[in-house]
């Protein structure tokens, strides 16, 4: 069973998306259609921001009833003025303008995941391996 925790950072789908009600700061419920993943199809129930309000939100994210995973878009991040740095055994999300690293994550097998819930400083999200 996969961290309810993680964030898969995910190149394959362009938007960010969860079946966790929980994760959202704030959610407006409202069916949408469907998304397609794998093989199966979630009815998208509403939409919403998650993070942590001091220090990251992301918005725009999808409630898709059945899905698994959290999975968040690298497109969209871009598209959002966010840059991406993978390297061998972690990834930076930094602001594009001023480079401020805003989440680290942590290659695991061959996915990249993100803990966004637990802040190791104001303004800065840590993800650490014995986490998983």
């Amino acid at each position: 069973m996969a961290n309810k925790h993680l964030w898969y950072l995910e190149s394959g789908f362009s938007k960010h998306m969860t079946g966790d009600k929980s994760k959202f700061v704030n959610l407006f419920l409202k069916q949408e259609g469907h998304v397609t993943y794998r093989d199966n199809k979630g009815k998208i129930l509403g939409r919403g921001t998650i993070g942590d309000k001091n220090t990251f939100l992301i918005n725009n994210v999808l409630f898709v009833e059945g899905l698994k995973h959290n999975l968040l878009s690298i497109s969209q991040l871009c598209d959002k003025g966010y840059q991406i740095t993978f390297k061998p055994n972690t990834c930076d999300i930094s602001l594009l303008k001023s480079q401020e690293v805003l989440l680290i994550g942590q290659r695991i097998n061959n996915v990249y995941l993100l803990d966004i819930s637990h802040s190791a400083s104001i303004g800065c999200l840590i993800t650490k391996h014995e986490d998983f």
